[in-house]
């Protein structure tokens, strides 16, 4: 069984049917719609098909939202859960073709597809663990060229997005899991209120299977960068970073160091 999970707060009702018509027409056997606004009016999604379960909730959070799915579907006995933005879309059957990715790669607990804009350019989501100047640098650093050496060694662009490879940091737009790793070791952790709660999530997946990128398989993100036009975004997004780097190591941070090396090694190997 595949589920899947969105968490909305306040979204576009069209942007939400154009998503929910691409997890309908899949075989996603559930989608739990999450809804976070501060009213219901979501609710009338439900009626779009049976396999919305609408489910309205204190907004406590990104991970919170989806955590409450992500045990619904546990109790299911779900194979397979995916974790979609509501400003994500696709065509074709990418659903089952990321389940036969996983068929293939039994010691892949994590895998994302290419992202894309919707004009067709390439969204640069594959990245290394970060260090604190990878995050802060590159929101607030004003000497570009630096910044754009940085991002382009962060975000692995020399891989030209164009090979499978294991990835040690996905994005959270949309994340295809493996059920048994998430017993393992659990959902989103809840401290995070929103960012950087997928990078978190990634980390713990990596430590017990692989976190892997299936470049055959693409979908549609709009990517508003929220936090780069939001004040209020912008300090959720300061304080998560700051409780990735007090839960995992501000400047010493072994398993980083390793796990980098490993991921700038595979790309090595691939020149």
């Amino acid at each position: 069984m595949i589920t899947a999970s969105i968490v909305a707060y306040h979204a576009p009702v069209d942007e939400l049917m154009h998503l929910m018509d691409c997890v309908i027409r899949s075989n996603i056997e559930i989608l739990y719609l999450i809804d976070n606004s501060s009213n219901d009016s979501l609710r009338e999604l439900e009626r779009m098909s049976p396999k919305v379960v609408y489910i309205y909730s204190d907004n406590l959070g990104f991970g919170h939202g989806h955590n409450i799915a992500i045990q619904k579907a546990l109790a299911k006995n779900a194979d397979f859960h995916v974790v979609i933005n509501p400003d994500v879309y696709w065509g074709g059957d990418i659903i089952k073709a990321l389940e036969e990715f996983m068929n293939s790669h039994p010691d892949c607990g994590l895998v994302m597809p290419k992202v894309l804009y919707p004009n067709g350019d390439l969204q640069y989501l594959c990245k290394l663990l970060p260090t604190p100047m990878n995050l802060f640098g590159r929101r607030f650093l004003s000497i570009k060229s630096i910044q754009k050496r940085m991002d382009e060694r962060f975000e692995l662009h020399s891989s030209g997005y164009d090979k499978v490879m294991e990835v040690p940091s996905l994005s959270g737009c949309f994340m295809f899991l493996r059920m048994d790793v998430i017993r393992q070791i659990g959902g989103f952790d809840e401290r995070f209120f929103m960012y950087a709660e997928d990078l978190d999530l990634c980390r713990r997946i990596g430590e017990v299977s692989k976190t892997m990128y299936d470049p055959d398989v693409s979908i549609f993100h709009a990517y508003g960068k929220g936090s780069y036009k939001n004040r209020k975004l912008l300090k959720y997004h300061i304080c998560s970073v700051i409780k990735y780097f007090n839960k995992w190591g501000w400047i010493f941070d072994k398993k980083r160091r390793l796990v980098n090396r490993k991921c700038l090694e595979q790309l090595q190997s691939f020149q």
